[in-house]
């Protein structure tokens, strides 16, 4: 389900329809929308129509475009209806300097004001930015913004200015712009930033997504800035739904229930979480932060048994493959590998196993003939080109004799297993370089760079 987080349903033609325009939202698979106010009269609206629909909330703010009507007592306002269920944000604030339709003294006074009242409340800042990038980033940061955070919506910079941003603790929010030509800018972030700092919105009835350009916008119409963004970061847009919707509950605070996942999908791939426990303690390990991966959360109570996963896993021919890869090192469970393996293979899966590569050394032998037949692909962690390297980003209880361990895994394992890929994380000190002509040095193992700060 998708989640419209930048909506105007108080604007015309949308408040016209606003049943309609709800219903058409559901029917495309838009479970929820946030409605902005952009000014004392339009946040009332909003919060108004929030309160007669099940899965729509309310900003309320005042816009740059008004800024100079602002005063203390509109502030109080804002404050009051800040205060009524459903209102999740502060907002639609901001700078405007290609309009300018308020002088900017004020702009930048009201947007100041604004940021200080979603602290005071601790609600997030939706933040309008047109042609203000470094001002809009200097006040984020001189009124302590990130304390809240919140959203750069319809966002316009550069992949510079949304690295900032999300260092601040905001997000960034693609509108439907992204589908049309000349958008590179836009392309760029995306491609770059990972998709659990991304949100996806209409800003209906503005900026109608392709096909629909040049025509009134609606929340419908968000699963096709979904369907962009997963091109782009080829994924499903079922992922970008997933993992959009989630970033933008957890940033509204939006309570819901979630469930750990033995079995989750990425793309077309099946993935089994069968351990939370592993070899290494790896410094840029993601669950250090969070749980969650590509929107699934991934903490065990405990280890599901060989029938709950083989049940979880269902019919795997429905996958392009099935990967023995959650917030863990499955060949801790080896003999339960080997068995779901045996049992998925019957069913012609094709299986592979994420690793660190260490196995050998846990189980005290080497295990890689033991995987031949059930295996059909290995990932493993190489993560440094030298021993050094590896015993910083990637301690553990076998200390100096990890590395070589490592090594005469991956010139093992072609003979039982066979695709073979050594993996690295693009950690910003790391000679990546130098990791990929270690494991191309090997024969039958290929290399495969991973993105830092992006799981999955």
């Amino acid at each position: 389900m998708f989640f419209d987080t930048h909506a105007h349903l108080d604007l015309s033609p949308l408040c016209e329809a606003e049943k309609e325009v709800v219903s058409r939202a559901r029917n495309a698979g838009v479970a929820r929308i946030l409605t902005i106010g952009i000014n004392p009269d339009s946040s009332l609206e909003a919060v108004e129509i929030a309160s007669r629909h099940h899965g729509v909330y309310a900003a309320v703010g005042l816009h740059p475009h008004d800024a100079a009507t602002f005063s203390d007592g509109l502030l109080s306002r804002l404050e009051t209806l800040s205060r009524r269920e459903k209102v999740v944000a502060i907002g639609e604030t901001g700078l405007d300097f290609y309009r300018d339709r308020s002088p900017r003294d004020a702009q930048r006074n009201a947007f100041r004001e604004q940021i200080r009242l979603a602290r005071k409340l601790n609600l997030p800042v939706i933040v309008h930015d047109r042609e203000a990038h470094d001002d809009i980033l200097a006040i984020l940061s001189e009124e302590n913004a990130a304390e809240v955070g919140g959203i750069i919506h319809c966002f316009s910079g550069d992949y510079a200015m949304a690295r900032k941003a999300v260092s601040m603790n905001f997000l960034i929010s693609i509108p439907g712009a992204i589908t049309y030509p000349k958008s590179d800018a836009q392309v760029e972030t995306v491609r770059k930033l990972p998709l659990e700092r991304l949100l996806i919105e209409t800003d209906c009835p503005f900026l109608a997504p392709v096909p629909y350009r040049g025509k009134n916008n609606e929340p419908a119409y968000a699963p096709l800035v979904a369907a962009k963004i997963a091109q782009i970061k080829e994924l499903s847009v079922e992922d970008v739904a997933r993992i959009t919707t989630l970033n933008a509950m957890r940033l509204f605070r939006i309570p819901f229930d979630e469930e750990a996942q033995i079995a989750y999908k990425i793309r077309n791939s099946l993935y089994l979480n069968i351990t939370n426990r592993c070899t290494n303690a790896c410094v840029f390990c993601a669950k250090q932060r969070d749980y969650h991966v590509k929107g699934h959360l991934l903490r065990l109570s405990d280890e599901p048994s060989v029938p709950d996963i083989l049940a979880h896993a269902g019919d795997p021919t429905r996958y392009d493959e099935i990967v023995f890869c959650g917030f863990g090192e499955p060949l801790l469970r080896l003999e339960d590998v080997k068995e779901i393996s045996r049992q998925l293979k019957l069913r012609n899966a094709r299986i592979r196993v994420n690793t660190d590569g260490l196995a050998n050394l846990v189980h005290g032998r080497n295990i890689l003939p033991e995987l031949a037949g059930l295996v059909d692909a290995i990932s493993i962690s190489l993560n440094a080109p030298d021993a050094q390297t590896y015993a910083r980003i990637c301690p553990n209880r076998f200390g100096e004799a990890s590395f070589p361990a490592l090594l005469d895994f991956l010139r093992e394992a072609p003979k039982h297993i066979p695709h073979v890929a050594a993996t690295a994380v693009a950690l910003p000190e790391l000679d990546i370089k130098a990791a990929r002509r270690l494991a191309e040095s090997i024969p039958g193992v290929s290399f495969r760079e991973r993105y830092y700060n992006e799981v999955g």
